[in-house]
């Protein structure tokens, strides 16, 4: 006999418990077994089993329950028992095994169930219905597989409309927890690759060479989310090598650029020890919106519209050196085998000669910061290449696998 799958079913039980208690009936209904997690500050149910309650979710955030409930500040409050979610999600997830997980609310539901789904693995089911599904929450998603469900109606009280919805919810994430994924490609047969559409060609020709000797190629477009999102899966162990060829994100995090991936990253394989070819793919621009939109500080600058909804920046003297500089102390702090590879033709497509961003001397300077800061023991190799010529994109395989398999 298939034995139930557990799904584990968090929200605020506080002030919700009868519209959570129909999702646990759904859920059983569906032939699932519930772990339930309350998040709710000013109380608990008895309509339903709590196998969590607030207090031991409060504790895992650092914090005591009677405090912050006596401290009257909602938004303190919902950030405090978001990462106590998070953190007891990944608790229970390590001792229980769930197989998927479901939560609902308005603001502070939807706050709460998101946050604690950011340490759940790539692959495991997390739906969440929400008042806010069709509002922009890609800041509390993040890189997660997160589904959103819009409650048409507030999740406050049962009624005709949001019955049904909870019913679907309830069967979708029953049936995906049941789904036994398939998955052919070990590990050690997985690359993570960085893209930008100014090098597509340089990525194209990796990937083709890749995937003939029997690779699985995993492509991250270099735009904030994707460099977040290959961060992510390197330190959930997803990739045998990194073929960073596209560093952009660096250089928009640095100038304020809509493509920003944060400021960790570059660092995830560097910890896991996971073979990696850096490049500075890109580095040679900034990302921002509309022409309208760049920042009054950067208007004199070299600006050049890519389409008429992004306009790339050309980097400076000064912003090379410093990214140069950024780039070498993040990969100095690597404990794998790290290769930096500087195509000395150009950066980007738009960076080849009589393009645009063609600037030999400004990327003379990032070259020199990089081997300036560069730890002596990491190597750094000046190619007589465009990054999107086929001899560069032939190098840079041929020093990543010999990493992978030494």
């Amino acid at each position: 006999m298939t034995p139930k799958p557990l799904i584990l079913m968090l929200g605020c039980f506080d002030t919700k418990g009868e519209i959570f208690a129909f999702l646990r009936a759904c859920l059983l209904e569906q032939g699932a077994d519930v772990l339930t997690v309350n998040v709710g500050v000013m109380g608990s149910t008895t309509i339903f089993p709590v196998d969590v309650d607030a207090d031991e979710v409060c504790k895992a955030a650092g914090q005591i329950l009677e405090v912050i409930r006596n401290n009257n500040d909602r938004g303190a409050a919902m950030d405090v028992m978001g990462r106590g979610a998070a953190k007891i999600s990944a608790e229970l997830l390590a001792k229980k095994a769930f197989k998927a997980v479901i939560g609902m609310g308005g603001g502070s539901g939807t706050y709460v169930t998101l946050k604690s789904m950011q340490f759940l693995p790539l692959g495991l089911p997390k739906i969440c219905i929400s008042t806010l599904a069709s509002k922009d929450l890609s800041d509390l998603i993040g890189v997660k597989d997160v589904l959103l469900m819009p409650s048409v109606v507030d999740v406050a009280a049962l009624n005709s409309i949001i019955k049904p919805i909870i019913q679907q919810a309830s069967a979708a994430v029953v049936a995906m927890s049941k789904l036994q994924i398939q998955n052919d490609t070990i590990q050690s047969k997985r690359i993570a690759i960085s893209v930008f559409g100014n090098t597509n060609a340089c990525v194209d020709h990796c990937t083709a060479i890749l995937e003939s000797r029997g690779y699985e190629v995993m492509t991250f477009h270099a735009n904030g989310l994707g460099g977040k999102a290959m961060e992510s899966l390197a330190m959930e162990g997803c990739f045998a090598g990194v073929l960073d060829i596209t560093t952009t994100e660096l250089a928009d995090e640095l100038c304020g650029g809509v493509c920003s991936a944060g400021q960790n990253r570059l660092e995830a394989a560097g910890k896991l020890g996971i073979p990696q070819v850096v490049v500075p793919g890109c580095l040679d621009m900034v990302n921002f919106g509309t022409m309208d939109s760049v920042p009054q500080k950067y208007k004199n600058r070299q600006l050049y519209s890519w389409v008429p909804t992004v306009t790339l920046m050309r980097t400076n003297e000064d912003e090379n050196k410093a990214l140069g500089s950024i780039l070498a102390e993040k990969l100095n702090q690597a404990t794998g085998k790290v290769s930096v590879l500087f195509p000395k033709k150009g950066l980007s497509q738009i960076d080849s000669e009589g393009n645009v961003f063609y600037n030999p001397a400004v990327n003379q300077i990032l070259s020199d910061s990089i081997e300036k800061n560069l730890n002596s023991d990491i190597a750094f190799v000046k190619l007589p290449f465009h990054i999107n010529d086929r001899a560069f994109a032939e190098e840079a395989v041929e020093r990543l696998l010999e990493m992978m398999n030494f």
